[in-house]
């Protein structure tokens, strides 16, 4: 996350008037931008609707961590060593970009997830010089004084919209979801925290579909923006619902959840959100960092799983037929432990009390969805295996199997790198590099390549890269062993064959 810049650094006395100033003053509502859609909503979106994923039988997928420039930065160096590498599969020879299906990002890793869906291979070109080595605090308070302790208090130092203009400015050039569609590419999720509901909320068709409002009008640089509010440096993102103004019903998977107190916990607070959009009963969303909640930007891929209704999805069958590897990247950004205090009997305080306690709840929340995340991918991989070795061989042809096909050949990774991995030396002038969202050129340069480095050295990657028949370049530093990668690999007996669905209704 965007560390809290120099705002709540010092608390000065006065904060005492600050705090009487604020009770006569709220500066956090700002008029939402969101459109509401009529007709119905479902069809709106099946116009445009865009295939998520890359063919042939290799997927990769991404997951940015919050960070401010520095996870962005690292995010665009893990893109760049990508880019790169050279794997050959059974569509030819080609850049492994080429297979990235997914993308997720959070705060800082959201402005390399969305500007990478929506530039596509342009993205990696230009986006230190348009983004990385650019103030993006130019048009921020970041300074300590009375009337920024009221703003403060009164729901947040920067108007959140001030953000997401600098980022339409100098990034994103107007651009609303609509464009993410106009030409091929992966599906990209931005993550906010809808703050009331203690949920994600993911910038996509089911949050849409349940507002009523239609999500192809709405700016990127808003949701972007949204996902890197930092509770009082910004102002929440505030949405607006639009109960009863399109004629969808809640979808079938949607009203289960809901209704049913044995749902999944994360999927059942996810449905009891959506509901409470859908009925009225949440007039206006007040969102804020998706850090809070999940700094790896894992919900939307975990509900969309969740809520599925075929083995397959989100993959269509075609693609689950075809699909021999996959390797999710977690580009973990993230702090580490820093201070002192720890030695004396004394603190933590001030500051570094806020600053522990913040990072202390993002760091829980990053370890619990890393966990469930392990487990879904494994669950997954069981099931994708028994739906297509108990397909009939007529729906083997109808998808596409090709000839001496094998139905447990499929294979998943999820490897997450990060700064530890690259020596504790490295390691630690890294994470002293700030989370804000200004940096010096040179530390924006050794994000970069700490980014390609850490996967390139990664075993995971490696494990992933030599199961196609390719191989990485040598590391250019060496680096310290890093945490075990997830493989997942036993296979289950066949099922019986599904019917095909179209694009989970999660999405």
């Amino acid at each position: 996350m965007l560390r809290r810049i120099s705002v709540l650094r010092t608390i000065a006395p006065a904060a005492a008037l600050a705090v009487w100033l604020a009770g006569c003053s709220s500066f956090g509502a700002t008029d939402p931008i969101n459109q509401p859609i009529s007709g119905s909503a479902e069809d709106a979106f099946a116009s445009s609707r865009q295939n998520p994923t890359a063919g042939g039988d290799i997927l990769v997928g991404l997951a940015f961590s919050g960070g401010g420039t520095r996870a962005a930065a690292f995010a665009h160096g893990v893109l760049s060593e990508i880019d790169q590498t050279t794997v050959h599969s059974r569509t030819g020879t080609h850049s492994l970009i080429d297979s990235v299906g997914f993308v997720s990002g959070v705060s800082g890793g959201a402005v390399t997830a969305a500007y990478y869906a929506l530039k596509k291979r342009a993205a990696i070109g230009d986006f230190r010089e348009k983004f990385l080595i650019r103030n993006a605090e130019a048009n921020l308070s970041t300074s300590v004084d009375p009337i920024s302790l009221v703003k403060a208090l009164g729901g947040g130092v920067n108007d959140v919209r001030t953000f997401a203009r600098w980022l339409n400015d100098n990034l994103f050039d107007g651009a609303t979801f609509a464009d993410f569609r106009k030409t091929p590419g992966p599906r990209v999720w931005i993550n906010a925290s809808d703050i009331y509901n203690r949920t994600p909320f993911i910038y996509g068709e089911a949050s849409f579909i349940a507002l009523c409002s239609d999500l192809a009008k709405y700016p990127i640089a808003d949701a972007v923006a949204a996902s890197a509010a930092v509770p009082i440096v910004f102002t929440p993102m505030v949405i607006k619902t639009y109960p009863k103004q399109c004629s969808d019903k809640p979808p079938e998977w949607l009203h289960k959840a809901h209704t049913n107190p044995n749902t999944h916990p994360m999927l059942k607070a996810y449905a009891d959100a959506l509901y409470s959009y859908n009925d009225g009963s949440t007039k206006y969303i007040k969102l804020l960092d998706g850090g809070l909640i999940d700094n790896f930007g894992l919900s939307g891929f975990t509900i969309s799983r969740l809520s599925a209704r075929y083995p397959h999805e989100p993959l269509s069958p075609e693609q689950a037929v075809r699909l021999r590897r996959m390797m999710v990247v977690l580009a973990d950004a993230g702090r580490a432990p820093s201070g002192d205090w720890v030695q004396t009997i004394d603190g933590p305080s001030g500051m570094e009390l806020v600053n522990a306690a913040s990072d202390t709840a993002v760091q829980a929340s990053v370890r619990s969805s890393y966990t469930a995340f392990e487990r879904v991918m494994s669950d997954w991989q069981r099931q994708i295996v028994a739906w297509r070795c108990g397909l009939s061989p007529e729906l083997r042809k109808r998808y596409g199997a090709p000839a001496n096909w094998n139905c447990r050949d499929l294979k998943f990774i999820v490897n997450r790198i990060a700064f530890d991995q690259l020596g504790s030396e490295r390691g630690k002038v890294l994470n002293a590099v700030d989370t804000r969202f200004k940096l010096p050129v040179e530390q924006v340069d050794a994000v970069i390549a700490a980014g390609r480095d850490a996967l390139r050295g990664s075993p995971g990657y490696r494990e992933f890269l030599k199961g196609l028949g390719a191989k990485p370049a040598e590391p250019t530093e060496p680096a310290e062993p890093p945490s075990t990668p997830v493989a997942v690999a036993p296979a289950v007996p066949p099922v019986p064959a599904m019917a095909p669905s179209a694009f989970a209704s999660a999405q």
